[in-house]
């Protein structure tokens, strides 16, 4: 996939307007559809194709990570929603000079758990486990996730956080000085699936097809070939991962066999 040419925004709206058979036009260094409600439905267009790809294959680099601190007496930690979309691990960190000496993952479990076996701070303690809570229910704000942590920590120890985020889509360089040289994960490794995925959307709002009736020329035709490139790329991304053959980087052999 390397081989492919990467995608600049611009290069983009050229490629897909190719595909589409809808004129574009440069205006101050950035490539735009002529048709008003088409270029108005970029936004959309790429929301569609990049969401749909970074749920798809699962991404390396859609993983971060980020530290917090745990309070005392509290067995509620509460992480801005905006930091991750998937917390996939957490671990308690001890430090001594502001160096990391000591880190303990925590272990996964149900908040019924958590909330039968450490509830109240007469069982506080080093923390061992946690479970995902939920929002800050009642407040309308979804702005917070906040996790259940047991024991109730008995100090206010730092904690990492890794997990899945939301990679930043092409469209924050539809703008002139970044339109051209700009590029994201997705549009510089994923080309082919990118074009692939904006065709299915394009594609429905320039017919547009209902769910149930698509055009057997057009759409069809476009999810069939991004679910063929979906194979090779999941695979890929399970290899980058070491989640190939035997939990290996190593794609899947088609006449090694296992000795016996």
């Amino acid at each position: 996939m390397g081989s492919l040419n990467p995608l600049s925004f611009n290069a983009w709206v050229q490629a897909v307007g190719v595909l589409a058979v809808a004129q574009t036009q440069l205006t101050s260094g950035v490539w735009g559809f002529v048709d008003a409600p088409l270029q108005n439905v970029l936004p959309q267009c790429l929301a569609y194709a990049e969401g749909r790809i970074q749920r798809d294959i699962d991404a390396l680099q859609a993983r971060s990570s980020n530290a917090y601190t745990l309070t005392q007496g509290v067995n509620m930690l509460t992480i801005p929603i905006t930091d991750f979309l998937v917390i996939e691990t957490l671990e308690v960190q001890q430090l001594s000079a502001g160096t990391v000496v000591n880190s303990t993952p925590l272990i996964p479990v149900s908040k019924e758990f958590i909330q039968n076996c450490y509830s109240g701070v007469f069982a506080s303690g080093y923390p061992k486990y946690f479970a995902m809570y939920g929002d800050n229910f009642g407040n309308g704000a979804n702005t917070n996730v906040n996790v259940l942590i047991g024991p109730v920590p008995n100090y206010a120890y730092p904690i990492l956080a890794t997990g899945v985020i939301r990679m930043p889509s092409l469209y924050s360089y539809a703008s002139a000085g970044f339109a051209d040289n700009s590029y994201t994960y997705i549009s510089q490794w994923l080309p082919d699936l990118l074009l692939m995925a904006s065709m299915i959307f394009i594609s429905g709002f320039q017919r547009n097809f209902s769910a149930n009736a698509d055009s057997k020329d057009m759409p069809v035709n476009y999810e069939q070939q991004y679910k063929t490139l979906l194979m090779g790329a999941i695979a890929e991304e399970n290899r980058k991962k070491g989640m190939g053959s035997g939990w290996s980087g190593y794609s899947t052999p088609v006449t090694a066999t296992a000795t016996r």
